[in-house]
């Protein structure tokens, strides 16, 4: 069993017109949000083997700011620039060609594409729009990952920072 985390990058900053889409920051609210999320997700007491993420600046930042929270190693990150503004289609491959070792993986990237994928994987639950900073988190019934998109999948949870904790 692989557990898949698909974490939209927090909220980024749009106060500078002169900043490519590509630079833009994580403004206040996605610098508190990104630590809430690790947070939440840490007493989930669940351990992530890699985060992969879009090498863009909010989205590879907010990947920083989980690394840090969830006490892991610079070396666990990896940098895909496939996933900046990725198709569902591109989300299979980076998907289908991750080390088999990792069992329990963290993507980082962008909507719409993200929330595309996730609606793609089950039948359990359909999201309008992941928010940012929100974790769409699945299980999928594998052993190499390169079987992924025909394995069988679960939802397992969803959550944001405007969720409540209940």
């Amino acid at each position: 069993m692989r557990v898949i985390l698909l974490i939209r990058h927090a909220k980024s900053s749009w106060d500078d017109s002169s900043i490519s889409d590509f630079d833009r920051p994580l403004n206040d609210r996605g610098k508190k949000d990104a630590p809430e999320m690790a947070n939440r997700l840490e007493e989930r007491k669940f351990s992530i083997d890699r985060l992969v993420s879009s090498p863009a600046k909010r989205a590879r930042r907010t990947a920083e700011i989980f690394l840090k929270e969830l006490g892991k190693n610079e070396d666990e990150l990896v940098l895909k620039s496939e996933l900046y503004h990725a198709s569902p289609e591109i989300f299979y491959e980076v998907l289908e060609q991750l080390d088999d070792h990792w069992h329990n993986v963290a993507l980082f990237a962008h909507n719409p594409g993200i929330t595309e994928f996730a609606n793609q994987l089950t039948d359990a639950i359909r999201v309008d729009n992941i928010p940012t900073c929100g974790i769409f988190a699945f299980r999928a019934d594998l052993n190499k990952w390169k079987d992924f998109r025909k394995a069988k999948k679960e939802f397992w949870f969803f959550d944001y920072p405007k969720n409540s904790k209940e």
